[in-house]
């Protein structure tokens, strides 16, 4: 009589395993460090959404600066040209008044800082009370608050931002920089120097 063989015992897995290599292992990454934010728990805005933002507002007004200016050169010119172009009897050209041609530069030049000073006031001042952005900062998705989370933006504080980053920076060398890259050291709200004249800072506006 036979018996049905019974199937062979299956091989027990040693108590121990080799580690895996190296290479196989995914690399830890290390812990993010939590966004920086605001007093009122608003994500702050990153060094370039702001430097990109400040790109777009010198673009803009670079532009309005260059319309302005075109008319007066071109005026400026065809009321010198003459004098350019006149010759003495003997064929010689004539040498113009240096005063002739300095005094009307000049004043064409002190024109153009003054109506740009009121432009950028408007620009940086005004359309910044109404909402917190400059063209700039709406298309970066940035905008300016107070650092207090109870107060509102006044025009005192943004006509403060205007004098140090504007003015100020206008009148001495290598004051944009340092007031531009402040916001790279500043803790714990990343400002620059003419959002602590100002008592703001930069947020990130909810998309």
């Amino acid at each position: 009589m036979t018996h049905p063989s019974t199937p062979p015992p299956a091989p027990q897995q040693a108590s121990w395993q080799l580690p895996p290599p190296p290479w196989a292992t995914p690399p830890m990454r290390p812990p993010q460090p939590p966004p920086a934010l605001s007093p009122a728990g608003q994500p702050l805005a990153s060094f370039a959404d702001r430097f990109l933002a400040y790109l777009i507002d010198y673009a803009v007004l670079f532009c309005v600066t260059l319309v302005l200016a075109l008319p007066a050169v071109v005026i400026l010119f065809f009321s010198i040209a003459p004098d350019l172009l006149e010759v003495q009897p003997d064929g010689t050209p004539v040498e113009p008044d240096f005063m002739d041609f300095f005094v009307p530069l000049l004043l064409i030049e002190l024109g153009l800082f003054l109506v740009l000073l009121v432009l950028s006031y408007v620009y940086y001042v005004e359309m910044l009370l109404r909402s917190g952005q400059t063209l700039g900062k709406r298309a970066m998705k940035i905008k300016v608050v107070p650092l207090d989370p109870d107060a509102k933006l006044t025009r005192g504080a943004a006509a403060k931002r205007w004098l140090v980053s504007y003015v100020a920076t206008s009148f001495l060398p290598g004051l944009i920089y340092v007031d531009g890259l402040w916001q790279l050291w500043d803790k714990p709200y990343q400002q620059c120097l003419h959002d602590k004249f100002a008592g703001t800072v930069v947020v990130k506006v909810p998309a």
